[in-house]
């Protein structure tokens, strides 16, 4: 596999491991009812901070957890002032990564930078992705194939699912040097191999090929009755007697039948009276294998009539004018050659591809707009993305309670999309986003709050009434889809205050209506809190932060111990127990005010388990009654791990 080699690779794989583990910080809450002090009860969360640290501080809670992580990291187009450049001490590093990375002008190591500030995140959000998560990283051809290395590393060559070619705008700038950019990259991967994405709600475009001819109870679409692969696939590769006309027919070359000998046996029945027959055809089916005679695979039996044709034609001829045809079905009239009918109701939706246009799920300049009408006109995000992308990335990658995480927040336009499709669709999914600036509690989390309680609106918004697309199928319907459109826009006119007449563009019949608003937007019904990165949990190597909080110290030990969240509540029974895992129960003896010690006074422990591990400052017990104990003594925090 091709490697990646940039200044800094070998300090930076390790980095996430060596930042300080910091605990969050509650400031507020916020529901419908506004914002208030005490946390609200929620799992909806948006953290200020240096992303790198605060991935590092949902590990405890989250790890494993994650279904689904978009990220819009910066662009690297060399013109941004970053303010990601992390404090790693490495002389190689520091005499590179200066105050600002990416100065004005080509800065030749802005790739070896960005490359460093992207690996341990990358890392971390990896750890919280769960088995069945993907990641969706947004970029662009300045860094997108550095990225697809990077990630290789990380998440795995075989964990690659794809480069979404999102379509951002309709309108290319006419002062592009080059060739202007109209599209950008939004790159995937899976946490394990095999991830694939929810297939889309099938539409009336998808479902115009199915009809029903013969008056089934369903509609259906001829498909082949046959599939490629015949010398695989021997024992499908027989002839059938047609039981109108008396030919024979097998396979087209190379192709055996889709279904089961027997399953076509039962389905041919269904016409007349079948039979199997050595029909002594090896030189036939080998003819459809491409092998040899003697390759052919012996004793095949071909599926006959088993009385007269005669007999044969009128009982398949009652049939074929009763309707309601069997599975595989003859064409032109009946006389013609074998197809299978498949039903609509046995066909999944729509299958995503990597071309997602922007009449779909949006473009950038629906995204200032967006956030123009959430804040009365400003747009205080300089390259928001629409919500409708984000939720095209929901819809195909979350179950409605996954966990979906954005690491890099800006304009809050992922929460924006959980809440809108959460309403959509009933379901309860949670956000967790994460950003860095000064603009998380004035811009990322204010915006998630008009959202949530609705804001004061003043302009129009434009919606779909009607749309057709025209195919080489339909083509033909033009005009009758212009006298439905016409129809509709008339049946919907009241509700608009303007209704367009009906109009072609890309290749697609639409009646567009435009609504004004001079009041309020309705608010989507979400909660969230809001935090603040808090102190390190270490002051230094044998100081514990009092500051953080026991409890935010328990759950850090349990992580530490079992790599699983810490769930039990603290009991004033059993107050020093944390939890039990996989037969180990785990006790962290902690008092910020005095010395705790493991002796003869705690004994017996309430938790019975096959071993246990006490935290506690001091031991009195000897390593002998240790021992016949089966307790494991750590010493805090001299014993406490770090990750």
């Amino acid at each position: 596999m091709p490697t990646l080699n940039w200044i800094g690779k070998d300090k930076i794989q390790k980095h996430h491991h060596e930042v300080a583990f910091r605990a969050l910080e509650h400031k507020y809450g916020f529901n419908a009812q506004g914002q208030q002090e005490e946390p609200v009860d929620s799992e909806n969360m948006i953290i200020h901070g240096d992303n790198l640290a605060a991935l590092k501080s949902l590990l405890p809670q989250y790890e494993g957890r994650i279904d689904c992580i978009y990220i819009d990291p910066p662009y690297n187009t060399g013109e941004e002032r970053w303010v990601y450049n992390d404090n790693v001490s490495d002389p190689q590093l520091l005499k590179w990564l200066g105050e600002v990375v990416g100065k004005l002008g080509e800065d030749f190591s802005r790739h070896d930078k960005w490359l460093c500030m992207m690996y341990p995140r990358l890392a971390l959000m990896r750890q919280l992705l769960s088995p069945k998560g993907a990641i969706f990283i947004s970029n662009d051809d300045n860094e997108q194939s550095r990225l697809k290395l990077v990630c290789d590393a990380i998440f795995g060559e075989n964990c690659f699912v794809g480069n979404i070619i999102w379509q951002k705008t309709y309108s290319p700038r006419n002062d592009s040097d080059g060739i202007p950019t109209a599209t950008d990259y939004i790159t995937v991967y899976g946490k394990k191999p095999g991830w694939k994405p929810k297939r889309l709600e099938r539409t009336e475009d998808m479902d115009e090929s199915y009809k029903n001819p013969d008056n089934d109870i369903d509609l259906w679409t001829s498909s082949d009755a046959s599939a490629a692969g015949a010398a695989d696939h021997q024992s499908m590769v027989y002839g059938i007697q047609h039981p109108i006309t008396g030919v024979m027919m097998y396979p087209t070359n190379g192709r055996h039948w889709v279904l089961s000998q027997q399953e076509v046996f039962e389905i041919m029945n269904q016409w007349c009276e079948f039979e199997f027959k050595d029909l002594d055809d090896a030189i036939e089916r080998a003819r459809v294998c491409d092998l040899s005679p003697q390759d052919v695979r012996p004793g095949v039996l071909g599926i006959v009539l088993k009385k007269s044709l005669q007999e044969s034609q009128q009982e398949a001829q009652k049939v074929y004018e009763r309707g309601q045809w069997p599975k595989f079905y003859f064409t032109r009239n009946g006389q013609g050659g074998i197809r299978k009918k498949t039903y609509i109701t046995n066909v999944d939706g729509k299958l995503i591809t990597n071309l997602w246009m922007y009449s779909e799920v949006g473009h950038t300049d629906g995204a200032k707009k967006e956030l123009k009408r959430i804040f009365e006109g400003r747009c205080p995000f300089d390259t928001p993305k629409p919500s409708t992308l984000i939720e095209r990335i929901l819809q195909i990658a979350t179950d409605d309670d996954s966990i979906v995480l954005d690491a890099f927040a800006g304009s809050g336009t992922t929460a924006h999309a959980v809440l809108s499709q959460n309403k959509q669709d009933h379901g309860s999914r949670k956000f967790i986003l994460i950003e860095l600036m000064d603009y998380a509690d004035s811009t990322t989390a204010e915006r998630v709050k008009r959202v949530i309680t609705g804001y004061a609106y003043k302009g129009k918004t434009e919606e779909e009434i009607y749309s057709k697309k025209l195919t080489p199928k339909n083509i033909l319907k033009a005009a009758d889809f212009l006298a439905q459109a016409e129809m509709i826009s008339k049946m919907r006119a009241d509700e608009y205050a303007k209704v367009s007449k009906p109009k072609i563009a890309d290749n697609c019949i639409k009646v567009i209506g435009t609504k004004v608003y001079d009041e309020r937007m309705e608010g989507i019904d979400g909660d969230f809190n809001f935090y603040e990165l808090g102190n390190p949990l270490f002051v230094d190597e044998y100081t514990i932060n009092e500051e953080v909080g026991e409890e935010a110290i328990r759950q850090y030990i349990y992580y530490s111990e079992t790599r699983h969240a810490l769930n039990r509540p603290q009991s004033a029974d059993d107050p020093y127990l944390l939890d039990r895992w996989e037969g180990t129960a785990y006790y962290f003896n902690y008092d910020a005010d005095s010395l705790t010690v493991l002796d003869a006074d705690v004994l017996p422990l309430k938790e019975k388990a096959e071993h246990t591990i006490y935290y506690a400052d001091v031991c009195y017990l000897s390593d002998n009654e240790l021992k016949a104990l089966n307790i494991t003594f750590k010493q805090i925090p001299r014993d406490i791990s770090r990750f």
